[in-house]
């Protein structure tokens, strides 16, 4: 497979997978199966719900297909309408002001200056880019879903809300926190980031090599996959 290809062959790798494993997993009947299995399939399609906006955000940078832009924003559309009907024009925005003024009262993902505990800084997180738009438009997803399809309750809460709420958490604490929260002595580069020193394997399980974000603010258009190569030659 040609390189130029392989960001678009894994963003739909990873919509397919989260598009199937949901399927599956809303139509399990949970009556018949060991409840050991029931947290495996949430935290599993937790990780996949954290790879649709990693692709989102690889499209926001050119990454999924350089030479077709605008199949490129188009993948980067699906993927947040399908997390959580975001709009991928309006993350775009807020995701390059990051960039450009990361860690600071500019950037739209960092705390308010006063509260940088987790709990408090993950809420205006959430704020800054939650919608009441999309609270309505999921609730009316979910009632479609339970009284139209018939899907039951305890299966919607279980593998299309809490995974997509972990999701956030996945990506807010290894994503942003860990990355961009003040050390000890003040930040020592103009990304205002640090990386994480966990190997390949934990790094892609953790959060898609997010974590090396050092890495990403410095070369902004390498795709997640090709991270760990960067992070080694630099």
């Amino acid at each position: 497979m040609k390189l130029k290809n392989k960001g678009l062959f894994i963003a739909l790798m990873i919509i397919g997978l989260w598009g199937s494993s949901l399927a599956i997993l809303l139509t399990l009947d949970i009556a018949r199966v060991n409840l050991a299995l029931v947290p495996m399939g949430v935290f599993c399609q937790a990780f996949l719900y954290t790879g649709l906006f990693i692709t989102a955000h690889d499209a926001m940078h050119g990454s999924v297909c350089q030479a077709r832009p605008g199949l490129n924003n188009a993948i980067g559309t699906i993927a947040v309408r399908l997390y959580a009907l975001f709009s991928y024009r309006k993350l775009l925005k807020k995701h390059w002001a990051h960039h450009r003024t990361p860690a600071s009262g500019k950037d739209p993902d960092f705390h308010d200056g006063e509260h940088s505990g987790f709990l408090m800084w993950y809420l205006r997180f959430m704020k800054e880019y939650l919608s009441w738009r999309q609270i309505v438009g999921m609730a009316i997803v979910f009632q479609i879903m339970e009284y139209v399809l018939r899907i039951s309750t305890l299966n919607l809460v279980l593998f299309w809300v809490s995974p997509a709420l972990l999701s956030t958490l996945q990506l807010f604490y290894f994503g942003t926190y860990l990355p961009h929260r003040t050390p000890k002595g003040g930040y020592d580069n103009p990304h205002r980031a640090r990386s994480n020193a966990y190997s390949t394997f934990w790094s892609f399980i953790t959060c898609y090599h997010f974590g090396y974000h050092w890495e990403h603010h410095e070369y902004p258009y390498v795709p997640w996959w090709h991270l760990p190569e960067v992070r080694k030659d630099t």
